[in-house]
């Protein structure tokens, strides 16, 4: 596998970022990695950070580069800083560069493949919101989608922060003043808005350890999702909100990918 530390401008926040890429390399000599490559242009997978983490973070407490790399996709990491991958009211455009400039200009800058079916999306907490978001609002672009731990039912939260002298003021400054139940930020109105689409559906993916604070948004989730026509593969069992949980889970996910169909 190569691994490339990739620093570059974004018109869209009109400052410097940066993402972590993994890129499938053919070996035949190194040690302990059996590597493979499916082609010219790589399957990928856009892995999201979460909100206290940047795009370093799933190397520093996984080991994805060795889980992909028998699989012969690349694995693109962005920095979102905490932006809730969202257009903020009041900070950066981090939807518009997640959705429309990251893509395009990885793919102009590494060998990914366009195609719809070879285009993944997964994410832990804030990154899991991200993630499902993506695919339900860019179902086009993307063929499946995963949440691990993640905040899905921000309405709700926006709504009754658990820490009004803090995460009020913050969420604030992310989805503006007013609640974002049956928006395009609210995960639960996209459930509807896709299942009634004549377009594409996304696969879904969803899990949540049983002790995380995040639980009960995963089941308003899972509820909501289970009215709809949308495929979700949802787990749960003993967990809380730590990486120990996402490192054995992030297998499941890669696992659970519709590679090749």
């Amino acid at each position: 596998m190569a691994l490339i530390e990739c620093r570059f401008y974004s018109d869209v926040l009109g400052l410097s970022t940066s993402m972590t890429v993994i890129l499938p390399q053919q070996t035949t000599t190194q040690i302990g990695m059996n590597n493979v490559t499916k082609g010219t242009l790589h399957p990928t997978l856009y892995l999201l950070h979460g909100l206290s983490d940047d795009d370093s973070i799933w190397l520093r407490r996984t080991s994805i580069e060795r889980y992909v790399a028998q699989m012969g996709i690349a694995v693109v990491m962005p920095q979102v800083h905490r932006g809730f991958y969202t257009d903020m009211a009041e900070g950066g455009r981090y939807w518009t560069f997640i959705s429309e400039e990251l893509p395009a200009l990885a793919r102009s800058f590494f060998p990914l493949s366009p195609k719809r079916e070879d285009t993944f999306v997964a994410g832990l907490s804030m990154g899991g919101y991200g993630a499902v978001k993506l695919g339900l609002r860019k179902p086009e672009a993307f063929a499946a989608a995963a949440s691990l731990s993640g905040a899905l039912d921000m309405a709700h939260h926006f709504l009754n922060p658990e820490d009004p002298t803090k995460k009020s003021l913050e969420y604030e400054r992310i989805f503006g003043k007013q609640s974002i139940e049956d928006t395009p930020d609210d995960l639960l109105y996209l459930l509807k808005e896709v299942d009634r689409s004549k377009g594409p559906k996304p696969l879904l993916y969803q899990c949540c350890g049983t002790e995380d604070f995040l639980y009960e948004d995963n089941q308003a989730f899972r509820r909501a999702c289970a009215k709809t026509s949308l495929s979700l593969t949802y787990e749960e069992g003993p967990g809380d909100h730590e990486w120990g949980y996402w490192d054995t889970k992030i297998r499941d996910v890669l696992a659970w990918l519709p590679l090749g169909k």
